[in-house]
């Protein structure tokens, strides 16, 4: 079996959604530092473009949590491969994740962060599939609403392929 990648969202309209999200973090967090978070490895392109993009004071750590593996379906349970390396205990902080499908990756990422009690925790996000949600999780900052479709592209990956594409697209599995 083949795949086939069609272009959903290009690398303007994702640049162009960069800039107000990180707009609108930049005047939420005004005189503030925030600390954020990278979901590796699918958010590590949304994630560098938005912190250059913001004007507010920046720290920045990674965690690389999943609930996939190489399927294109969660497993629903939470493996964490690389825990965050400073203490976020009363810092600003906010999780930037490529996308929330089911929400159980998210959650169960939010829940072990909220537990290190931060002074505050937002989440920004590239993509939502909310036709996906299996358990109620939503973000702070969402960049596009986009239909129960998979997705891979600016960092977004299938089986670690296609994450290098500049732009989102659906993929679609082809019979060779």
């Amino acid at each position: 079996m083949g795949e086939i990648v069609h272009e959903m969202i290009s690398h303007k309209e994702i640049s162009d959604k960069i800039d107000k999200m990180a707009a609108q973090i930049n005047k939420d967090y005004e005189g503030k530092t925030i600390h954020l978070i990278c979901i590796l490895k699918g958010s590590v392109f949304f994630f560098s473009e938005l912190a250059q993009r913001l004007t507010v004071p920046v720290t920045i750590d990674f965690m690389a949590a999943s609930s996939y593996g190489n399927s294109t379906e969660s497993s629903g349970k939470l493996t964490v491969k690389k825990d965050l390396d400073e203490m976020i205990e009363g810092l600003d902080c906010i999780i930037v994740e490529d996308i929330i499908d089911s929400g159980l990756t998210l959650s169960l990422t939010k829940k072990i962060l909220a537990a290190r009690n931060p002074a505050s925790l937002k989440v920004c996000v590239l993509l939502d599939k909310p036709d996906r949600r299996e358990v109620s999780m939503e973000a702070d900052y969402t960049g596009f609403v986009i239909p129960d479709k998979f997705v891979v592209g600016y960092g977004l990956d299938y089986a670690q392929k296609y994450r290098n594409l500049p732009y989102i697209g659906e993929l679609e599995f082809i019979e060779d």
